[in-house]
């Protein structure tokens, strides 16, 4: 089965909000074995409307379409989408009866615009909001099956789960199953080369490689009857590759959404390890990510954002001396920032990071995007300098990223001593 997505809003053209709807069917239909070859994105222009769905019609056997089912005029995903199916629009009671206990629910009167949200595409399935005020719907006509979904996030995911998935599940043999090779610290075409193998293979276990802000990320998947056979043929791919990447691989994960700062957050809860942080110029970013992560009140002892030199004395230990040869942005100050910090603190662990994200600030010596990170344990302090690119919000966020993959990693050598 073949299917395409077409998102219905000029609110999603003008960039005013993103298709995260998009997103989330593609993930949910790749677990279903469904095959998802186009996503269009439409404004709320009739015409143009038809088209796209005529278009998505003439060459997927399933279309799911999100937005356009609102109370005001220019909501037509349904009347456009019978009329391309041939179909009448009726009105059904028991949905207008729905939307006006949903409005009574929340304390106000229901408008007659509303009574729109209730005609649909004569013999479709119905598929009631619970969490709003557009229902759904579910149509299937000469081998097409369209679903209409409303497009507020949460609306749509809680219609798809409750009442799509399962209905789509039924026609479908076989399902599709991924993992998620999460990796810091080598570069994209450094493990492309790596992993070539398996890359240009593409013949029953495929592998995709992404690239995000300052990491990469290899999608493994293959198909089976079932999730369990999907994943015999997954899993030693995904062995083999961990294998060749080493300590690049911070994570293996179901989905796509692991991240930096959910690994070292786990890999301080799970050794009962606590962390102390020192940060310049993140500004509290690394704390910040560790905090994200449930649990981590148990870890995290102090986090200080020491910008000012004279913070860096008091707080970490630095000595004034350092500061006035090395200055504040050097190796020398970052490892007794780190080093500081511990032995203060008694944290197993400190990181500290300092730098010049800029956009000025920078020397020839010591240009913008200069960042030193440290990080003390008990076997000393590593310090690691880093020489990023990109405007100031970029040079933060991968001096945090380096940050939280040094504090993973300390985390993860104290377990296996």
């Amino acid at each position: 089965m073949i299917a395409e997505i077409v998102a219905i809003g000029t609110e999603l053209l003008m960039g005013q909000i993103a298709d995260s709807d998009a997103q989330m069917l593609s993930r949910e239909l790749q677990s279903l074995g469904i095959a998802v070859y186009h996503h269009q994105v439409v404004g709320d222009n009739p015409q143009r409307m038809r088209e796209a769905l005529a278009l998505a019609l003439s060459r997927s056997d399933l279309v799911i379409t999100t937005g356009g089912l609102g109370p005001t005029q220019d909501d037509l995903s349904k009347e456009i989408a019978a009329e391309l199916l041939g179909l009448p629009m009726v009105f059904d009671a028991e949905s207008w009866e729905a939307i006006g206990k949903y409005f009574v629910k929340i304390g106000r009167a229901c408008p007659m615009n509303n009574r729109k949200q209730a005609m649909f595409a004569q013999g479709c399935n119905i598929l009631p909001n619970a969490c709003g005020t557009a229902p759904g719907c579910m149509i299937e006509k000469d081998g097409k099956i369209v679903v209409q979904l409303p497009g507020p996030p949460h609306e749509m995911a809680d219609m798809f789960r409750r009442q799509v998935y399962d209905r789509l599940a039924a026609r479908t043999g076989g399902c599709i199953a991924s993992r998620f090779i999460r990796i810091y610290g080598m570069g994209e075409s450094q493990v492309a080369q790596e992993c070539a193998q398996w890359i240009e293979n593409g013949e029953g276990v495929t592998v995709a490689p992404y690239c995000s802000l300052g990491e990469c990320q290899l999608r493994v998947t293959a198909r089976g009857r079932d999730e369990a056979e999907a994943l015999r043929q997954v899993e030693p791919v995904v062995d083999a590759i961990c294998g060749v990447l080493g300590d690049c691989v911070y994570d293996v994960t179901e989905t796509s959404d692991g991240s930096m700062q959910e690994a070292a957050g786990r890999a301080l809860v799970a050794r009962h390890l606590t962390v102390s942080t020192a940060e310049s110029c993140t500004g509290g970013m690394v704390a910040a990510s560790l905090v994200d992560y449930p649990g981590i009140s148990e870890c995290l002892y102090e986090a200080h954002v020491t910008y000012a030199n004279e913070a860096k004395v008091k707080y970490c230990g630095v000595k004034p001396e350092t500061l006035a040869a090395y200055g504040a942005v050097s190796e020398q100050t970052a490892a007794e920032m780190a080093g500081g910090l511990r032995e203060k603190s008694g944290a197993d662990i400190a990181v500290a990071t300092t730098g010049i994200a800029g956009p000025g600030g920078g020397t020839k010596e010591k240009p913008v995007g200069l960042v030193y990170v440290a990080c003390a344990d008990k076997d000393g302090v590593t310090v690691e300098r880093l020489q990023l690119g990109g405007d100031r919000a970029r040079v933060r966020r991968l001096a945090t990223l380096k940050a939280l993959d040094m504090v993973r990693r300390a985390a993860v050598k104290r377990y296996f001593e």
